[in-house]
């Protein structure tokens, strides 16, 4: 089926419905310096540099700060506030902002693959048992439903799968609100791989350029806003010149095509979302709120998200009769609701005849519903439109052997849907169990 997303369920942190009054409904800072290592060497300067990150986030209105030092910074520790503490409290319109400065170390996999690790306060440097891995975060990034996730870690660690970062400019953008609605989990580490972090004045060079840009220096275009790649960018500059060229930081992409946004400036310093007026423009507008829909739920991201982005195409264009096939399957499968996904299916039949998604979508919401008679007469439909849709098959074999107890249309929609190219073995043991040989493909 066209519409057979594999999905994630969303977790209980995605209730928050609607937009936020301002970018964020709420920004999160978790910060974690560890100087008085259990095994591992101490360091100087790590919990105080923390604590000045901590201080600025703060001072960007950040509302909850958690402050994790020393002992605290233990691996269970670690481990609990990222696969609980955040994912339970985290909204998808919130920002999420995670400092590291401590100990780092590589592994390598069983295919000479480096791995990356932070390293808590109980572990060793050289031992990844007890730590704080690359996948560990990017599994973080994938459960927590905050829109924008940012890492500060002030080691150089490398065993990140990255996409290498878009140069990303405020020109063109739309309002702020456009920025929240794009996914965004980023990167910024103090060093390149092998490289030392230079401390300068018992501070390190890194936070201190991080600190700085924060205050405003690296508002590149110096419109009032700074962004998460504008300040990657200043402080690779920066670091690279305060250190002679001995430390390069690296700023990267992980997932989506956002930006996260951490000084808000004038929302007139962005240029105004611009409200489509023609019936051209608003089914191109339509077209982009659809298919930004579809990707999210590829990317199995938040089902709520797409929905709304569903609404708001049927907004521009409410004859739009594929996002009332995709919005239906969403009542059906996603967030049960037999009724809307029923008037979603209806709609989409009346405005998309010829998609025969539409009539596949009516015809499964209608068996689920008990109405097995009108839900043959939608499945036939579709492949009326369609007649080598190979997955309406399968779905009317599987209507006429359990619910309307047909054995010899199911053995004919089963036989069919192996000859449109189906491959479910179910499909060949019944009939062989019903003492009809499968067809005959062609090599």
């Amino acid at each position: 089926m066209v519409l057979a997303l594999v999905l994630t369920a969303a977790s209980t942190a995605s209730g928050q419905i609607g937009r936020p009054e301002g970018l964020y409904y709420k920004s999160w800072g978790v910060v974690i310096g560890i100087n008085n290592y259990l095994v591992a060497p101490k360091l100087t300067g790590a919990i105080a540099d923390a604590k000045a990150v901590a201080e600025a986030l703060r001072e960007l209105k950040f509302d909850e700060v958690l402050e994790v030092y020393d002992k605290d910074a233990s691996f269970r520790r670690l481990d609990s506030i990222l696969t609980d503490y955040l994912p339970r409290k985290v909204g998808r319109q919130d920002r999420v902002v995670i400092f590291f400065a401590g100990h780092a170390g590589t592994t390598q996999d069983m295919r000479s693959k480096e791995l990356g690790y932070l390293v808590p306060w109980d572990a060793q440097v050289a031992n990844a048992s007890k730590a704080v891995t690359m996948d560990h975060l990017k599994e973080f990034s994938r459960r927590v439903m905050s829109k924008h996730v940012l890492f500060f870690l002030d080691v150089g660690v490398t065993g990140w799968d990255i996409t290498p970062p878009q140069q990303l400019s405020l020109e063109g953008r739309l309002s702020p609100e456009d920025e929240t609605d794009r996914r965004a989990v980023q990167v910024l580490t103090a060093a390149n791989k092998g490289e030392a972090v230079v401390q300068k004045g018992g501070r390190g060079v890194f936070v201190q350029a991080l600190l700085t840009g924060l205050k405003g220096a690296a508002d590149a275009d110096k419109n009032g806003w700074v962004m998460a790649s504008e300040l990657g960018a200043y402080v690779k500059q920066q670091v690279a010149e305060l250190t002679g060229g001995v430390q390069h930081p690296q700023f990267a992409r992980l997932d989506g095509d956002g930006d996260t946004v951490l000084v808000e400036g004038k929302k007139s310093s962005f240029k105004a979302r611009l409200q489509p007026k023609t019936d051209a423009e608003r089914i191109t507008a339509a077209k982009e709120e659809y298919d930004q829909a579809y990707s999210i739920l590829q990317q199995q991201r938040s089902v709520q998200e797409a929905l709304e982005r569903l609404d708001r195409a049927l907004e521009y264009n409410p004859a739009y009769g594929d996002a009332y096939v995709l919005k239906s399957y969403l009542y059906l499968e996603m967030l049960p609701n037999l009724d809307q996904a029923l008037v979603a299916a209806e709609l989409a039949v009346k405005y998309a005849p010829t998609n025969p998604d539409s009539h596949y979508t009516l015809g499964l919401v209608l068996q689920r519903k008990g109405k097995f008679a009108e839900s043959e007469r939608a499945l036939l439909q579709a492949l009326a439109v369609n007649p080598t849709y190979t997955d309406v098959y399968l779905s009317l074999g599987d209507l006429y052997a359990q619910d309307l107890k047909d054995q010899k249309k199911s053995i004919e929609a089963y036989q069919r849907y192996l000859e449109t190219g189906g491959t479910e073995n179910r499909v060949r043991d019944y009939l062989n169990q019903a003492g009809a040989a499968p067809p005959v493909t062609q090599q």
